[in-house]
């Protein structure tokens, strides 16, 4: 099954669409890379990567549009407003990409976010911030500090979308208590155009809070793009 929907999105104040493929099973949330858009999981054939997954009806794959074009990549705009710009993304998945999916699966099923490069970060940022709302999360070659993208700019926003930052002072017991038992699985290679280092970071950050995870480090043959890629996320599917 593949169906598109789309609405007006009040917190972006635009409309966005959302693609689903398959017809049961738990969610799995894709968030683009870079400045892509909702079917590039489909033309870079990991939707295929993943028919084996679909036909037997062991998951339900929401891909959605990125703004990032309007936001960390628009080179015209101030990092504050970048900033805000994110922010209102975030207000997005959850307070309309959330329900939406829970709509979609008729009642609440186990929510798995995943992405890779950019939407690596922003479903690892996604997962760490809602713990509560989200099941697990699949990072593929992300890295996980905004600074990178802030120009030297940082504020609140900035802080409190940069997981590198804000987890180190999480002490909150009762939101700590959420990680347990969810699925957290951090990926990367160490070929071409991959940072193993900033996985490393957020493993060790994670190792420091008790909360459990798979970091997993492939080979030097593995670079930053879409074969990778189509090779990692059934394989994590697999296991999880």
């Amino acid at each position: 099954m593949r169906e598109i929907q789309k609405w007006y999105s009040p917190n972006l104040n635009k409309e966005m669409e959302i693609v689903v493929y398959g017809y049961s099973g738990y969610a799995l949330l894709l968030f683009p890379t870079a400045a892509s858009d909702y079917l590039e999981y489909e033309r870079f054939q990991m939707i295929d990567a993943l028919g084996a997954n679909l036909g037997r009806g062991e998951v339900k794959v929401f891909s959605i549009n990125s703004i990032n074009s309007e936001s960390w990549l628009n080179e015209n705009m101030h990092p504050a407003d970048k900033a805000i710009r994110h922010q209102q993304f975030n207000k997005y998945v959850i307070e309309e990409v959330v329900p939406f999916i829970i709509n979609h699966c008729k009642g609440k099923v186990p929510l798995i976010l995943s992405g890779a490069s950019l939407g690596a970060f922003h479903a690892a940022n996604s997962f760490f911030r809602r713990p509560d709302l989200f099941d697990g999360v699949i990072a593929m070659s992300g890295s996980y500090d905004i600074k990178a993208y802030s120009d030297g700019y940082y504020d609140d926003n900035c802080y409190f979308n940069s997981p590198v930052d804000y987890l180190p002072n999480l002490t909150d017991k009762k939101i700590l208590k959420h990680f347990k038992n969810k699925k957290i699985i951090i990926s990367t290679g160490r070929g071409d155009y991959e940072s193993p280092e900033e996985s490393e970071k957020l493993s060790d950050i994670l190792n420091s809070k008790g909360i459990k995870h798979w970091l997993d480090i492939w080979g030097e043959d593995i670079v930053h793009d879409w074969p990778t890629w189509r090779r990692m996320l059934p394989y994590y599917l697999s296991k999880i």
